[in-house]
């Protein structure tokens, strides 16, 4: 399978909301790939997945580990049930059987956090409070960070007539838009857009209706570009 936003060194957008849902082997899980670099069931991959109600995947490991972050709906494995807000991390070594009673909607990357000692995390975003930054307007709930890593994960809810000013990722970075919509000298993004920064990009990022962002930074490092 070609390589989905592959190149590293490009910005890369794409509107979920607008692609169409494509089936996975299971037959009632559903996914709008924004980044694959490897063989179509088993590379390095990003994508918005659709739990159908009453539909399961078989056990299986994640080599690479596994993040979600659950968008609607109830996500569950043998470790639980997890609510819309939660966040999830599965490390390298992480094995189960996912599945969903009513139906659920995902944000998913897989394998790209590498490294045996990676913490698990399960957070209800929903009970955390929100933290003022250092940015009038922008508030945070830090989601992931460890020593010996640079990638960090965080949610930032926008107030209207925000203006950060021109925001600079030295280790590149991944936005994906939850709610509301903000805008850039290249477009506007509403909810459901994902977008990819590679190392040093900037952009003078704004909103007018405010917004709640999933953030990721310096995670590029553990990408695989394209020509790999």
């Amino acid at each position: 399978m070609k390589a989905i936003h592959g190149d590293l060194k490009a910005l890369c957008s794409q509107d979920t909301a607008k692609m169409a849902w494509t089936a996975s082997p299971s037959g009632t899980v559903w996914r709008k790939r924004v980044h694959l670099v490897g063989p179509a069931e088993s590379g390095q991959v990003t994508s918005v997945v659709r739990y159908e109600r009453n539909s399961n995947f078989p056990e299986h490991d994640h080599p690479g580990g596994e993040e979600i972050l659950v968008l609607d709906g109830i996500f569950s494995d043998q470790q639980g049930d997890w609510p819309a807000g939660t966040f999830l991390l599965n490390p390298e070594g992480f094995r189960h059987a996912p599945f969903s009673r009513d139906g659920c909607v995902l944000l998913v990357k897989l394998r790209q956090y590498p490294g045996p000692d990676r913490l698990q995390v399960a957070t209800n975003t929903d009970l955390l409070a929100w933290q003022q930054t250092a940015i009038q307007g922008v508030s945070s709930k830090p989601l992931y960070t460890q020593s010996g890593y640079t990638d960090c994960v965080e949610l930032q809810k926008w107030e209207t007539d925000t203006d950060p000013g021109v925001t600079g990722y030295p280790g590149g970075a991944e936005i994906f838009v939850i709610s509301g919509s903000f805008a850039d000298e290249n477009g506007r993004y509403t909810e459901g857009y994902w977008l990819r920064f590679p190392c040093d990009a900037t952009h003078h990022p704004h909103t007018s209706t405010g917004c709640i962002l999933y953030v990721k930074k310096g995670g590029l490092k553990y990408l695989v570009h394209e020509d790999v």
